[in-house]
């Protein structure tokens, strides 16, 4: 059976996030605080931004639980990289300090972390994996798995190495980005660059 384009999953993933929003709507009013006690925070850092907003609050609470689902998956994880990477994420969010708009830095980091999150350790269903063959070379192939996160994303995969990307905004089809890999895909054909400086490379749905 022929894969689907991948252009054709995103009005999907846009009714499962709208979806997902209202029935968050109608559960019972959650915590006002974060996950963190927020007696403990020094005045005036990033922390006490976070304790002072409801909303990057409710972002704090809802990446707490995400990192709880992603931790029960990750148990027999070799090497355990999930405990380290979640430390550093915590790093570079308190780095917004350094923002001119702190409060949209930090929203983005937990926004793009929970997607991440919720991608990598599958707890979301995917679409997919999408087989491309690229420059006419059949052992050349990219595989893509797209998830209805918010922001929507996309776990690419070329050899040995897979890559993290995010929705773009595009003119036309749908681009994913991520480090120095990208996947812009319109009609059924992707253009893939995967590596910092790499040639683009043509790549059509395998058949």
């Amino acid at each position: 059976m022929m894969a689907e384009p991948a252009q054709g999953y995103h009005a999907d993933m846009r009714q499962s996030i709208l979806i997902a929003a209202l029935t968050s709507a109608a559960l019972p009013a959650a915590p006002a605080g974060p996950s963190f006690d927020c007696g403990r925070v020094e005045p005036g850092s990033i922390e006490a931004q976070v304790c002072a907003s409801p909303d990057l609050a409710a972002l704090d609470r809802q990446l707490a639980a995400v990192y709880a689902a992603a931790r029960a998956k990750a148990k027999n994880e070799h090497p355990p990289t999930l405990a380290a990477e979640q430390r550093g994420w915590i790093k570079g969010r308190n780095d917004c300090w350094k923002a001119d708009d702190k409060a949209t830095c930090v929203r983005d980091a937990y926004r793009l972390r929970i997607a991440e999150l919720q991608a990598r350790y599958r707890l979301l269903p995917g679409r997919g994996p999408v087989f491309y063959v690229c420059d006419g070379q059949p052992a050349n192939e990219v595989a893509a798995t797209f998830f209805a996160t918010d922001p929507p994303s996309a776990l690419v995969e070329r050899g040995d190495r897979t890559s993290m990307m995010f929705l773009q905004p595009a003119a036309s089809g749908a681009r994913y980005a991520g480090g120095n890999e990208s996947l812009w895909e319109h009609h059924g054909e992707a253009r893939v660059v995967w590596g910092y400086g790499a040639k683009e490379m043509t790549c059509v749905l395998r058949r």
